[in-house]
């Protein structure tokens, strides 16, 4: 608890993409049982489900897109300021945005060391010495650190999604006709930048190594191209985010590229192999559970960028050359464990 024995509430400002606002959970639930607090989530609408019953989170604030465009949202973050004047803000995303709320905020403000220059220091140059600085702490650990003090393990802050038994119902119902107590994988073979995407005949033939091995499995995902439209085991499209996190905490495993939901199947307990390409470890995004794997391989061009938006001369061979026989020997020796 605080030093004064009750509870306060701390607004917590972060937007972006998912996998992002999954990221934050662990951290909320550590400042909770630290202290007692309780936290004002601001965060985009469409991330707003992944906070949902958190016992951390006393209120989510949901933006719609068109109130985070210019002149729009500095009326937003004024109205903000003085909803919850005398409020300690935490910026957990470090942003133009961010910083117009902190400029306008009427409390205390807290932010996260970010690391942007070394970020760029080492994406330009691979120096090692940045490399170690990066390396240090992950994401999660720097989110802590934004409320001072020595962050915990990154094992124990990873992600937390708080499900219903409903939810969790529904998911068994979904999975009741593909599932025959074996094996189970979630595949998501979607990424938002297509350089982070593995070959879409590598997804295939990994289906197929599945099945010869007599493991179930099903695809989890949002993506204009599903991988195997019409497919029974294909819910690409067909679920929300809750729905997509409790179908995750049926399986056994996932994976996964470098995306958003390898944070949600942290977030609901699900181990997670994950392939990196063209981005890394080394960016603090990756899961950290004790059961996690990121299959990279050790070439000099990677990583290549922040995200995985640039091109590639060599055809993304960082991904490319990670075989289905790579992930399935991973796969295997998980179940064998």
């Amino acid at each position: 608890m605080s030093k004064s024995g009750a509870s306060k509430l701390t607004v917590v400002f972060r937007l972006s993409h998912m996998g992002d606002v999954a990221l934050t959970t662990g951290v909320l639930s550590h400042w909770h049982e630290k202290s007692g607090d309780r936290f004002i989530f601001i965060t985009r609408a469409g991330s707003a489900p992944l906070l949902e019953n958190h016992p951390a989170v006393a209120e989510i604030i949901r933006l719609d897109d068109a109130v985070l465009k210019g002149m729009d949202w500095f009326r937003e973050a004024r109205r903000l300021a003085m909803k919850y004047k005398g409020h300690r803000l935490i910026d957990l995303h470090g942003t133009l945005r961010s910083r117009i709320l902190s400029l306008v905020w009427k409390g205390e403000v807290r932010r996260y060391p970010k690391f942007g220059i070394v970020r760029r220091l080492y994406d330009r140059t691979h120096a090692e010495r940045y490399r170690k600085i990066l390396e240090a702490t992950n994401v999660t650990q720097r989110y802590a650190m934004a409320l001072g003090g020595k962050p915990p393990a990154a094992g124990q802050i990873t992600p937390r999604i708080h499900l219903t038994d409903a939810e969790r119902d529904e998911a068994k119902m979904l999975l009741d006709n593909i599932t025959n107590g074996r094996p189970l994988i979630a595949i998501h073979p979607y990424a938002t930048h297509p350089a982070k995407q593995w070959p879409r005949e590598h997804w295939l033939t990994l289906t197929s190594l599945f099945a010869s091995a007599g493991m179930d499995w099903f695809v989890i995902g949002h993506d204009d191209a599903p991988l195997l439209p019409g497919h029974d085991r294909e819910f690409t499209n067909v679920t929300n985010l809750r729905d997509t996190c409790a179908l995750l905490a049926e399986a056994d495993i996932l994976v996964t590229a470098d995306s958003g939901p390898m944070h949600l199947a942290s977030g609901v307990g699900t181990p997670v192999t994950a392939l990196f390409g063209p981005t890394a470890k080394v960016w603090g995004f990756y899961p950290a559970g004790p059961q996690d794997v990121v299959l990279e391989l050790d070439m000099d061009c990677r990583p290549c960028s922040l995200h995985g938006g640039r091109t590639c001369e060599k055809g993304y061979e960082c991904l490319a050359s990670q075989t289905p026989e790579m992930v399935m020997e991973v796969v295997t020796r998980r179940f064998a464990e």
